[in-house]
């Protein structure tokens, strides 16, 4: 009996023992010769529950993208902010020699490529005016500042450019001149607050290339000494002038002194009368404009 009761037994519940070892050599088989698929379902099953994370806000975008997003709404919202540090020729226009900084707000000179012959820096913030501005350009012919708020230009900050030939500090506030250089053909400084003790006596003497002077608008209480011959304008329109004398365009100790050059004087504006001064114009090929009566 008990003989057959064991052979029952090994014959119904052995095939299922001997079954199961298959199934579990085979689940091991997968985890150890597929490790890169395992793992790459992984990181997929990762990335799903990011992206199921990312679309609760009903947007529909990988994660990804998202982060970009969010690093490009971060640059946008950094403010503004003005580089005062910019090279010179991207903060203004060069060309060919031609600087062009005009109605960019600029506090002072920039810095300027040495080949600079021409300078345009009209209507801006500049307020002074130093040595080290043009210490190293050599080659400049022409330079504009009018309408910036100059008060001060230190001594000897043109002493270097000996080829400046057109000089214009229109519409600043200044109250005296400064050095000028030597070849100088134009020089404006109408609409400044310069005084007759802001002018050096020799400040023109040895401009003997100055053509066009212009010091209208100003507060000159006499008209500026020892004039070159080679004037042909000048504007001395509303100033404080009270005064001139036989020297002051003529050789009072010539009187067949002639001055060629002259075509033009503008003294409109001033106080003076000039009918009081014959003398002074006796050299003068044509009157000065201005009150006579």
């Amino acid at each position: 009996m008990k003989t057959l009761q064991t052979t029952l037994f090994l014959f119904v519940f052995a095939p299922l023992v001997n079954s199961a070892p298959p199934v579990q050599q085979e689940s091991l088989q997968f985890y150890e010769y597929d490790t890169d698929v395992a793992m790459g379902s992984l990181i997929q099953q990762d990335y799903e529950m990011q992206s199921k994370d990312i679309r609760k806000d009903g947007t529909n975008v990988s994660l990804d993208t998202s982060l970009r997003l969010q690093g490009d709404d971060s640059e946008l919202n950094v403010p503004p902010t003005k580089d005062t540090n910019l090279p010179t020729c991207l903060l203004c226009v060069c060309l060919s020699g031609s600087v062009y900084c005009e109605e960019i707000d600029i506090e002072a000179v920039p810095p300027l490529p040495k080949e600079t012959a021409y300078l345009y820096a009209r209507f801006n913030k500049i307020k002074r005016i130093a040595v080290s501005d043009f210490a190293d350009i050599t080659t400049l012919r022409r330079i504009d500042f009018s309408g910036n708020r100059i008060e001060e230009i230190e001594d000897g900050a043109f002493s270097k450019l000996l080829l400046l030939e057109e000089l214009s500090l229109a519409e600043n506030r200044l109250l005296k001149l400064p050095v000028l250089p030597p070849k100088l053909t134009t020089f404006n400084a109408n609409q400044n607050r310069i005084k007759s003790r802001g002018i050096k006596a020799n400040a023109f003497k040895k401009l003997t290339n100055l053509a066009y002077l212009y010091l209208g608008h100003n507060a000159l209480e006499s008209v500026p000494l020892n004039l070159p011959e080679s004037l042909r304008i000048l504007h001395l329109q509303y100033n404080n002038i009270t005064t001139i004398t036989d020297d002051t365009f003529c050789k009072s100790n010539n009187t067949r002194y002639i001055r060629t050059s002259m075509d033009e004087i503008r003294m409109e504006g001033n106080p003076i009368l000039l009918a009081k001064h014959v003398n002074a114009f006796s050299c003068l090929r044509t009157l000065p404009v201005g009150t006579y009566y």
